[in-house]
């Protein structure tokens, strides 16, 4: 088969590798209908993720059928349409038993590490996948939601709603920022409001991305490249701050400006994935009773989010701007790269 294989920081080729096969009862090897490309999988080509070396499939999203079951695997069978969670689970571990999914303890890629694919197994940017814990790692799509639909539940929506909201303790009345109107950002936007976010604020230095984070759920729009940008903000809030402020964007200077805007007692939930040290002013903030949190996805939210797309509450489809197929891989590398001069949001590689 083909796939996108790492070679390095900078380097990426899409070429022949073997194909995969069953190394445990509980696999299963799914064929890709539909893929796309996260704002991660520029942080590792960047160096950003060590773990990831050279040789690795990348990619941790994916639609597709299912084409081998291992021996253990009852629920699944071949032909199922399947959406591929970015996080595995083995559904048996203490850790999966509360829903940590993204500290899956089992013996999958390292121990104590959910995210494995595209990190430290081989990843969805190919024409196949080999799913591990597959009865725990992978959903049955209903034939009224489609591809591009779907392949926004395996990270970026479940990302922007635990990570953001949830961990940020959005409640009904909140003024909420974003930080970043990137696709997890907008995905946190438009889930905001499902904990009932009174005003919900877009920041980000990307005009076109903040028009299109008002499609999401958007109330107001802050450029963040204007030097007033900061005044803007409070005026929304009365000059308090806003009460929870997510970091969807992974750079040292969008985090500290997330401390910056909220109010006392707020709350500050880091999202992004940052690959350098953040300066974090405790000096400052001790004294405004702040609460910040931060972590890697679980995905347990995904059956809800997959009813709501299909109920249509969620404009999952919304996020998918540019389209590719496999043997356009490197021209959907470079059009997601450059997204402030393409205005791309998700791209989607499609057989």
């Amino acid at each position: 088969m083909k796939a996108l294989v790492y070679g390095g920081p900078g380097k990426k080729s899409w070429t022949e590798v073997p194909d995969p096969v069953i190394e445990s009862p509980t696999d299963v090897i799914v064929r890709l209908d539909t893929t796309t490309i996260c704002g991660t999988d520029l942080h590792i080509l960047k160096g950003d993720v060590p773990a990831v070396t050279s040789g690795r499939i990348l990619g941790h999203e994916g639609v597709g059928h299912i084409t081998k079951v291992g021996s253990s695997v009852t629920s699944l069978k071949v032909g199922d349409r399947v959406l591929i969670s970015c996080i595995k689970s083995c559904g048996s571990c203490p850790n999966c038993k509360m829903g940590l999914y993204s500290h899956c303890l089992g013996s999958e890629g390292a121990s104590g590490i959910g995210w494995v694919f595209g990190h430290l197994i081989n990843g969805t940017q190919a024409e196949m996948v080999r799913v591990p814990y597959a009865e725990n790692s992978l959903y049955k799509l209903p034939d009224s939601v489609s591809d591009a639909e779907a392949v926004m539940l395996s990270d970026i929506f479940p990302t922007g709603f635990e990570i953001g909201v949830q961990y940020g303790g959005v409640k009904p009345g909140d003024v909420v920022a974003v930080i970043g109107a990137g696709p997890v950002g907008l995905a946190a936007i438009a889930t905001a409001g499902l904990y009932g976010a009174a005003k919900i604020i877009a920041i980000d230095l990307d005009s076109n991305r903040l028009e299109k984070s008002r499609e999401f759920g958007a109330t107001d729009v802050v450029l963040s490249g204007e030097s007033d940008w900061k005044k803007k903000v409070f005026a929304l809030t009365d000059g308090a701050g806003v009460d929870v402020a997510i970091e969807a964007v992974g750079v040292p200077d969008t985090f500290t400006m997330a401390t910056e805007i909220v109010r006392p007692g707020g709350h500050v939930a880091n999202v992004g994935v940052h690959g350098k040290e953040v300066p974090l002013h405790v000096e400052n903030l001790w004294i405004q009773n702040i609460f910040i949190s931060m972590g890697l996805v679980n995905t347990n939210t995904t059956p809800m989010l997959l009813k709501l797309v299909e109920s249509k509450k969620l404009p999952a489809e919304k996020m998918a701007t540019h389209r590719f197929n496999f043997d356009q891989f490197m021209d959907a590398y470079d059009t997601f790269s450059r997204a402030a001069e393409t205005k791309a949001l998700k791209v989607l590689i499609s057989r």
